[in-house]
């Protein structure tokens, strides 16, 4: 399956801790409208990657691009100016400030939030609107995973990198931050996604790519990795022994 043009082109990244070799020439893009998906082991170099591409790890060789512009290199809140967001593993949202002020703090790099912003997401996660004067703190782990979106979404995102958003939520919960995720896809939000969920980032996304230890190993169209018979067995293996 061809990629569309690439919104985003990665080409041969190299990052290292120390003397440690984090990713070894790890090259991929994500076209414009696409979900691509980056699964791989824990260790495998997937939030390496994505911490790289939203300039919060700076590449020892290689290049990023963002619409033909070269980025790699560039600080971050920068990044952010050319709407690139990042929804990092954890949630990171601020516990003592309220869900309002939280998403307010997403819109950053306006002079005030857009109130049309404001609105969708409300209308994309009805309760944050019912936690809206709350603490964040305070909140279960999804709705501080629906939070932390919901911020990313207040910086107008062309591009959204989402770093494990199903980690440590119950099922029906995972389902409902999926089905959202499609939702802002299909609003014209690209997405690359970080998850271990093989199954479910693969369901959604339009292509993806396999890393092991800091190697892409593996591409292809979501639905051809889903069936992919090493794919089944390293990721989708209760699923195997259940059928």
């Amino acid at each position: 399956m061809s990629a569309p043009q690439p919104l985003l082109d990665v080409r041969e990244i190299e990052v290292r801790y120390g003397a440690i070799r984090a990713l070894k020439g790890v090259s991929f893009s994500v076209g414009a409208g696409e979900v691509v998906a980056l699964l791989g082991a824990n260790g495998a170099g997937k939030t390496t990657t994505q911490k790289t591409v939203s300039g919060m790890l700076r590449p020892v060789a290689g290049t990023i691009e963002f619409e033909g512009r070269r980025i790699d290199g560039t600080p971050a809140h920068k990044l952010v100016d050319l709407g690139i967001c990042h929804v990092p593993e954890g949630r990171h949202v601020f516990p003592r400030m309220t869900v309002a002020e939280n998403l307010d703090m997403g819109a950053f790099r306006f002079k005030q939030p857009d109130p049309a912003d404001l609105e969708r997401v409300l209308e994309l996660f009805p309760r944050l609107k019912e936690r809206y004067g709350q603490h964040s703190g305070t909140l279960s782990g999804g709705e501080q995973q629906m939070l932390a979106i919901g911020r990313a979404l207040m910086g107008k995102p062309r591009l959204l990198l989402l770093d494990e958003p199903s980690m440590g939520l119950a099922p029906l919960i995972v389902a409902q931050i999926f089905d959202i995720v499609r939702e802002i896809n299909r609003s014209g939000v690209t997405v690359l996604l970080v998850e271990q969920n093989a199954s479910q980032a693969l369901s959604l996304a339009d292509r993806g790519y396999v890393l092991e230890t800091g190697d892409i190993v593996l591409e292809g169209a979501g639905r051809d990795l889903l069936a992919d018979e090493r794919v089944r067995a390293a990721y989708l293996g209760e699923e195997i022994a259940a059928s």
